[in-house]
């Protein structure tokens, strides 16, 4: 047979067999093995199917349009070369189509493991609840939300570009498992949600076309918040969120060996994490006025100390620690077109997650918080972090409240019925309260008593 005639036979087969894999490529809802209540919403799944259904159908277009020019090619070397160089775009086009099956089939498959499952179902409930901004019409993508090994969290927003090109049609935000205990799970998830509301309400945009950086050649610490100003806007959505318990859960996360907590470095996006922890304790502080927001950034001077740092440190972080009050003021008193006319500050200052208020929601609901806090994903956080920082929620019983939470967040989805009522507590079995130490309401319950 003439080369090229083969050449070009093989090149066909290759591409009939890249039409044969595709045309095997069902949709994820027959392919999932979870349960129905581990599985995402239905708006998520549809926004999902939707996107790779029109990825398969312009392959299918760009495959069928090849074999119709590749069959019309008289045999030369130029049409082989030509054709080649057409099959090798077409093939990349296939791994991109890959891929996207990819970055979601690992993040459905983990709902069909025990348990793990039906707790990223809760949590796809309470991120998408911590995405809701009173009294601002933008509408928020469906997020879906999966686990895996490492330090940090991270979130793929929806409507950004994916590999190999096309817009990521939901949110979808990866937890550590070292996150998965207690409030710490708030503090990261809403963090991530903070990233993808900024994008929503462009709230990073708004501060970097209002920053002092832009209209005066001045101190560096202003370019380093503008450096740090996507990392800072998550902190504080997750602080207008759940209160201290984004501050106290951002602590756990950057408690690392001293000498990763006193690097400056403005190659990294994320604040240095000693004065990272003092943004989110002094945004806390500008939006829910309260005593133990110095209190817990005393715990934090004890935990790291200014004289375990060099002179130099010691130097940039006093300038940086001078500088926070003005620079929150400014963030705060920002007015993002998407919040029509409030100011940032305004806007995510919530009345009831004012500390004094949490704990008094803490009071009424201690018996039964699994129920009562239930229709109101974030804010039970809040309440439920803001109890275990006062010293009235041991760690233990924290952490049996948000699992119960989170099946009833999951199961709501799927049953007729809301996740705060009482037929689901029959349901789940969870009519009883769970059991409180008798100490639970001692300051040694607290472990940041002895600072404060």
């Amino acid at each position: 047979m003439n080369p090229c005639e083969e050449a070009l036979r093989l090149i066909e087969q290759e591409v009939l067999g890249i039409r044969a894999r595709l045309d095997a490529q069902l949709p994820y809802a027959l392919q999932m093995p979870m349960v129905p209540a581990a599985n995402v919403s239905d708006e998520a799944m549809s926004a999902i199917e939707r996107h790779m259904q029109a990825g398969r159908q312009q392959l299918r277009k760009r495959i069928a349009q090849f074999l119709r020019q590749l069959r019309g090619l008289a045999a030369t070397p130029a049409n082989v070369a030509r054709a080649q160089r057409r099959y090798a775009l077409l093939k990349l086009y296939f791994q991109a189509a890959l891929t996207h099956f990819e970055i979601f089939a690992e993040v459905l498959t983990q709902r069909s493991q025990h348990g793990t499952g039906i707790w990223l179902a809760g949590l796809d409930v309470a991120a998408q609840d911590g995405l809701r901004q009173p009294g601002v019409p933008v509408a928020p993508p469906p997020v879906i939300c999966y686990v895996e090994r490492g330090h940090g969290g991270a979130i793929r927003r929806a409507r950004t570009r994916l590999p190999g090109g096309g817009d990521n049609p939901v949110a979808v935000i990866r937890m550590p498992r070292e996150r998965m205990v207690g409030t710490g799970i708030a503090a990261s998830l809403y963090h991530e949600v903070g990233h993808q509301a900024s994008a929503l309400l462009d709230l990073a945009n708004t501060y970097k076309r209002a920053s002092p950086s832009r209209f005066v050649r001045g101190p560096s610490i202003w370019r380093a918040w503008d450096r740090w100003i996507g990392e800072i806007v998550a902190d504080l959505w997750a602080v207008s969120r759940v209160g201290i318990a984004a501050s106290v859960g951002l602590m756990s996360v950057v408690s690392l060996p001293r000498a990763f907590v006193m690097r400056i470095n403005l190659d990294d996006p994320h604040p240095a994490p000693w004065i990272r922890v003092k943004l989110s304790v002094a945004m806390g502080r500008a939006l829910y006025p309260h005593a133990q927001w110095s209190a817990l950034e005393a715990v934090w001077e004890r935990l790291y100390p200014r004289m375990q740092m060099s002179a130099a440190q010691r130097a940039s972080f006093d300038a940086l620690s001078r500088a926070i009050p003005r620079f929150v003021a400014v963030l705060l008193s920002l007015r993002p077109p998407a919040l029509r006319g409030r100011t940032i500050g305004a806007a995510l200052s919530l009345p009831d997650r004012h500390p004094d208020a949490l704990l008094a929601r803490w009071q009424r609901v201690k018996a039964r918080p699994q129920q009562l806090l239930a229709d109101t994903p974030a804010l039970a956080f809040a309440v439920l972090g803001q109890a275990r920082y006062s010293g009235h929620l041991p760690a233990q019983t924290e952490l049996k409240v948000i699992a119960e939470l989170l099946q009833r967040w999951a199961l709501a989805g799927y049953l007729p019925w809301s996740a705060g009522s009482a037929q689901l507590s029959v349901v789940l079995n969870q009519r009883r309260p769970p059991a409180m130490p008798p100490h639970a309401g001692s300051l040694h319950a607290n472990p940041f008593a002895a600072y404060a």
